[in-house]
């Protein structure tokens, strides 16, 4: 029995399904976990010392690889003086001063501790300065665990919000409504039918928890219209695209400025953070400036400030860095449909900039319902193979895949030759 088997035998007597984030216990595809022990470049260890190239980059955040040296020191320093205060400190204002200078539609922003609190409070605050309740959210796009988002679409694009988890009451998601990733039409009926009563519209800017689904040319631009249109809130969850597709992340990539934006991950260089902003007319609601409170002893951690001023500043100084990342992902993705085609598969590849995914369907993705139709056990002997050949995917057919800067074209050169070796072995 390998280490990882036996943590996780142990793991399953103390800890819900074995794991503190449903995903990791590989229960999609079929095996167990491997345990992870370190990390360092391209890398992961796990505790049988087997090495795999990491795809997953802590699911988005370790945009330069692990183990980046500066941000090391940065964070080993601020380790040095203190791991929290709950009080006011200077890197607070440098982090904020960081993301409000390099995300145009940002003018004041609060740090939180995850994406979920900073989606949940952006809503809160879009309620609050908007007087209204109801809120629009695309089937398929995850914004975090918070009750009245745990939504998924009932029967029809008119039907209010039904609890996608248990212990979630109806009264808490009586104002989310669903729309169609993709589809205009499906929101236009939502505004035409109670556009009053909306607040906000929360989207994915590149949906990127149903596999990589982009956004279809004018759905983005759609959105702002209709929401400048009825006097509601555009709300960007920039989670994993904030600082990924580009410095001044999808809205800038896409060229669509959002109302808010919520953040995560990689604001904190892979510590665990969030955060959420906008205009300063409506960020000025927030406690204590105004009535909507929100608060956290451990917001704006000194250490977790630290990491995020240190990566952020070194992609600022780098632009570079984002040219480079994007042309190998392009060969890299581009390489893997080439693959398909050769053998007479119709599989897809999805990507936009380093966020890629390898859909097991013959359909075009383009929102949740195509999503559905890959073939998830298929997905699973591919994900298996690869674990097996030293890859490191995301266990689930509908997660995204992250390329870094630690990623070489040898590295990803020599994954490819993997990719062919099994789509070989299935001809």
């Amino acid at each position: 029995m390998t280490k990882s088997e036996e943590l996780f035998q142990r793991a399953v007597k103390v800890m819900p399904g074995g794991v503190n984030s449903p995903v990791r216990a590989f229960g999609s595809v079929g095996t167990t976990p491997r345990f992870i022990k370190e990390a360092q470049g391209p890398y992961l260890y796990d505790e049988d010392e087997n090495r795999y190239v990491d795809f997953i980059g802590s699911w988005g955040p370790m945009i330069l690889g692990h183990g980046s040296q500066e941000v090391l020191e940065r964070v080993a320093e601020a380790c040095r003086r203190g791991l929290s205060f709950g009080a006011a400190t200077a890197a607070e204002v440098e982090m904020a001063e960081l993301v409000c200078g390099l995300i145009p539609s940002v003018e004041m922003v609060r740090m939180v501790n995850s994406g979920t609190e900073a989606v949940m409070s952006a809503i809160r605050l879009a309620r609050g300065y908007t007087g209204r309740n109801k809120i629009i959210k695309f089937t398929g796009c995850y914004h975090g665990h918070s009750d009245g988002l745990l939504v998924k679409a009932g029967s029809g694009a008119m039907t209010s919000g039904i609890p996608d988890s248990m212990g979630v009451p109806v009264g808490c998601t009586q104002d989310t409504l669903s729309a169609d990733y993709n589809s205009l039409d499906s929101v236009k009926e939502h505004f035409e039918r109670c556009g009053e009563e909306i607040a906000a519209v929360i989207v994915e800017p590149v949906a990127a928890n149903m596999g990589v689904v982009p956004p279809l040319p004018g759905f983005l631009e759609g959105l702002r219209s209709l929401c400048s249109q009825y006097g509601a809130l555009l709300i960007f969850d920039e989670v994993i695209t904030g600082f990924r597709l580009g410095i001044d992340g999808a809205q800038g990539y896409y060229h669509v400025t959002p109302d808010l934006t919520t953040f995560g991950k990689i604001i904190g260089g892979g510590m665990p953070v969030g955060a959420y902003g906008g205009k300063r007319e409506i960020m000025e609601m927030v406690a204590p400036s105004g009535g909507v409170y929100q608060a956290g002893t451990l917001s704006g951690n000194p250490v977790a400030m630290a990491a995020g001023i240190a990566q952020l500043t070194i992609l600022k100084n780098h632009p570079e860095y984002y040219t480079s990342l994007h042309e190998k992902a392009d060969s890299f993705y581009g390489k893997m449909q080439e693959i398909l085609k050769d053998r007479g598969l119709p599989y897809r590849v999805n990507h936009v900039g380093s966020l890629g995914c390898l859909y097991f369907t013959e359909q075009e993705v383009t929102n949740y319902e195509s999503a559905k139709t890959s073939d998830t056990r298929a997905f699973a002997d591919y994900c298996n193979y690869m674990l097996e050949h030293g890859i490191y995917l995301a266990p689930s057919q509908f997660e995204a895949m992250f390329l870094s800067l630690a990623h070489t074209e040898e590295l990803l050169n020599e994954t490819l030759q993997t990719v062919e070796q099994y789509f070989a072995g299935l001809s």
